[in-house]
């Protein structure tokens, strides 16, 4: 079976593409996001559990936390280059101040499943979330492969505050939560060392950076970066004086 990587791409990625570009381009309602101070997000999609173990922690140390998009059927899954946490690892994040989002149960594509099908598989997975001992359901959503599809929007407005996908963009001026657009951390090494400039630019005019990423781990997958480059984005954004919060907070904070 392929892993999840080997997944994207292809026809399907050119769909998947043009979907979100429809929706950014044309989909409301949009609120205004209105911020004196830059706001940052840091946010991981399925958890391996580098993740918890060191991209937790590097938050943890700058006295900040982040949001983990958790897709339950992926639970304890072990690929060649990463295992994915189970419930014991998504209580632990909860309980350190974390904020567990949803990223449907199955990690399928939003496309490849009629409004039924995901409707139980959003109840799925937050039946998953309720029996790892969270209190709180998930409010806010990433979608699996960063997809969106544009007739599923209702049965998403009905359940979460917001929507995450990619777009390589800062939030700013009439924003759809539904579809709020992210900037990966990801390979080469160099080049995620470098998103430092997105924080520079987010400081210099304020609006809502969120950040996506997978692994935190010294020999990261193409997805992932090294805690060195982690703690260097997180310092950084501190340092230039962002207010790095979780997307519920984040979505508190803008009065959304």
């Amino acid at each position: 079976m392929p892993s999840l990587f080997e997944q994207i791409g292809g026809k399907g990625g050119r769909i998947d593409r043009l979907a979100n570009r429809l929706i950014w381009k044309f989909a409301g309602p949009r609120r205004a996001l209105e911020t004196d101070a830059p706001l940052v997000s840091f946010t991981f999609d399925d958890v391996p559990d580098s993740a918890l173990h060191e991209g937790a922690a590097i938050l943890e140390r700058h006295g900040v936390r982040g949001t983990f998009y958790i897709a339950g059927g992926l639970a304890g899954q072990v690929e060649p280059e990463r295992v994915l946490i189970g419930p014991e690892g998504c209580r632990e994040l909860a309980e350190r101040g974390h904020e567990v989002g949803c990223h449907t149960f199955s990690h399928r594509r939003v496309r490849d499943m009629p409004r039924a099908e995901l409707a139980g598989d959003l109840d799925r997975n937050a039946a998953y979330l309720a029996g790892t001992g969270i209190v709180a359901p998930p409010v806010n959503f990433a979608f699996p492969y960063n997809a969106a599809w544009p007739p599923a929007r209702s049965e998403f407005r009905r359940r979460f505050r917001s929507c995450r996908g990619a777009g390589e963009a800062i939030n700013r001026g009439r924003v759809d939560p539904l579809m709020l657009q992210a900037v990966e951390i990801r390979q080469p090494e160099e080049e995620a060392r470098a998103l430092t400039g997105w924080i520079d630019e987010v400081a210099r005019t304020p609006g809502w950076l969120v950040f996506f990423t997978h692994d935190i781990a010294a020999r990261p997958t193409q997805y992932g970066c090294t805690p060195q480059t982690f703690d260097r984005l997180v310092a950084h954004a501190v340092a230039r004086g962002c207010a790095v919060l979780p997307v519920d907070r984040a979505l508190d904070r803008l009065g959304w």
